[in-house]
C-alpha cells in the first residue's frame, strides 16, 4: 500500500492567488489541495478536521493575518509545516523574517507574472514535497496512522540515495590554520542557518562568508534577523566589506555574485556583475572558487541543504587545495541535493548532521590553531 498524496491547505485572501496556487499543487498527482481559507481564523477552524500535511500561507490578510496565525499555531502546538507566500516589498521582507522566527518552515515569492510562474511553481512543489514528506515521517515515527491509497506517480525530491564514495574514517583534522569559513546553502537554508548561527559560541572568531539563495531585497532583513540571535556580527555584504574575525557576511540576494580577495592588509568582498551560475546569482560555486584561490588549505567550506548542484563543483577546488570540506548529511537536510552531489563528486571529507555543524566548525577552527 502507498501513502495518500501530500495534502495541502491554502490560506490567502485573494481568490486569484488561491486558484493559482491550487492549480500548481494539483498539477502534481502526488499532491492534493484539501482545503482553502481566506484568512488565518478560518484556517485554524479547518485544520483539526482536514489535518493537512502542508499549509501555504499569505501574510497580509484581513481579520487574522499570517503573523497572528503563526503565533496562534505555536500556542496551540500545531506541527503542520508552513510555507509563506511573500511579496516584493521592504515591509514584506521584514515580516517574512518574523514569520520564519515564529516557526514558518520556508518562504517563496508570489508569482508576479507569467515569466516567473514556472520558476515559482518548481520551487513551491519542491518545498511541498520536502517539508510534507518530513512532516509525515515525524508523524509515522510518533505512531500516528497515515491513510494509504494510490501510489503517487512522481518521486519525492528529497532524500535521494547517498553517494558511492566513503567518508574519511576517524575524526577530521585541519592540516593548516583555518582563516575563513565559506558556506553555500539553498532550500531549507533560512532556518538551518538560524540553528547553526545561534549555536556558535562567543569565542568563535573565524571570518565567515555565506551564499544563501534568496530573492533580492530579502537578505538584508535575513542578516538582521540572524544578527539578533548570533553572538557574532551578521550583516548583508557590501562592495569592499572587510572580512574580519567575529563577522559573518551574507551575499546580497538576486543581483550580483560575491567573491573574496585577500590583500596585504585586509580581506575584502567584491560584488560582481556576471551571468547566472547554476541558475543562481549569487552562486556558491563563484564564492568557493574565490575562496580556494585566495586561501587554499587555510579554508573550510560547508555545503548545506538545497536542491540543484550549486557549490558542488567548486567546493572541489578547496578540497584539492588541502582545505576542509564538510557537507550537511541526508537525514538533516530538507533537500539533499547540493550536498549529495558534492559528496558523490568525492569532494566532501565529512558529512555532518545539522545540530553538529556549529560544534564541528568550532572544534576544527580551534584545533587548527593548536
Amino acid at each position: 500500500m502507498a501513502l495518500e498524496p501530500i495534502s495541502v491547505l491554502i490560506v490567502d485572501d485573494s481568490a486569484l492567488m488561491r486558484n493559482l496556487i491550487g492549480k500548481i499543487v494539483e498539477g502534481d498527482s502526488s499532491l492534493k489541495v484539501i482545503g482553502k481559507a481566506i484568512n488565518g481564523r478560518f484556517a485554524l477552524e479547518k485544520i483539526p478536521s482536514l489535518k493537512p500535511d502542508m499549509i501555504i500561507l499569505d501574510l497580509e490578510m484581513p481579520e487574522m493575518d499570517g503573523i497572528s496565525f503563526l503565533k496562534e499555531r505555536k500556542r496551540q502546538g500545531i506541527m503542520t509545516p508552513v510555507i509563506i507566500l511573500s511579496s516584493l516589498a521592504n515591509r514584506s521582507a521584514a515580516v517574512t523574517m518574523e514569520a520564519l522566527a515564529l516557526g514558518a518552515a520556508d518562504f517563496i515569492m508570489k508569482p508576479s507574472g507569467s515569466d516567473d510562474l514556472h520558476t515559482v511553481s518548481h520551487s513551491l512543489l519542491e518545498m511541498i514535497h520536502s517539508y510534507g514528506s518530513l512532516h509525515r515521517s515525524k508523524m509515522l515515527a510518533s505512531g500516528m496512522r497515515i491513510a494509504v491509497g494510490p501510489q503517487p506517480k512522481t518521486e519525492p525530491f528529497t532524500a535521494r540515495a547517498a553517494g558511492k564514495r566513503e567518508e574519511s574514517a576517524g575524526p577530521l583534522r585541519a592540516k593548516s590554520p583555518i582563516d575563513i569559513v565559506a558556506i553555500g546553502i539553498s532550500t531549507g537554508g533560512p532556518n538551518a542557518l538560524r540553528e547553526v548561527f545561534a549555536a556558535l559560541p562567543k569565542d568563535y572568531t573565524v571570518p565567515t562568508v555565506v551564499v544563501q539563495h534568496m530573492p533580492a531585497g530579502f537578505t538584508d532583513e535575513f542578516a538582521k534577523s540572524l544578527d539578533r540571535i548570533c553572538p557574532q556580527e551578521v550583516k548583508e555584504a557590501e562592495e569592499g566589506d572587510i572580512v574580519k574575525p567575529g563577522r559573518i557576511l551574507i551575499a546580497p540576494g538576486g543581483s550580483r555574485h560575491m567573491i573574496v580577495e585577500k590583500k596585504p592588509l585586509a580581506i575584502i568582498t567584491h560584488l560582481v556583475e556576471q551571468d547566472l551560475v547554476n541558475g543562481h546569482r549569487p552562486s556558491a560555486d563563484v564564492l568557493f572558487e574565490s575562496v580556494a584561490k585566495n586561501f587554499g588549505a587555510h579554508a573550510l567550506a560547508l555545503i548545506m541543504t538545497g536542491m540543484g548542484k550549486d557549490g558542488a563543483q567548486k567546493i572541489g577546488d578547496i578540497y584539492r587545495a588541502g582545505g576542509i570540506t564538510l557537507g550537511q548529511d541526508e537525514a538533516s537536510s530538507i533537500v539533499y541535493g547540493m550536498p549529495r552531489i558534492a559528496f558523490e563528486n568525492g569532494f566532501i571529507q565529512k558529512q555532518v548532521a545539522l545540530h553538529d555543524i556549529a560544534p564541528t566548525i568550532c572544534r576544527l577552527a580551534k584545533e587548527s590553531r593548536g
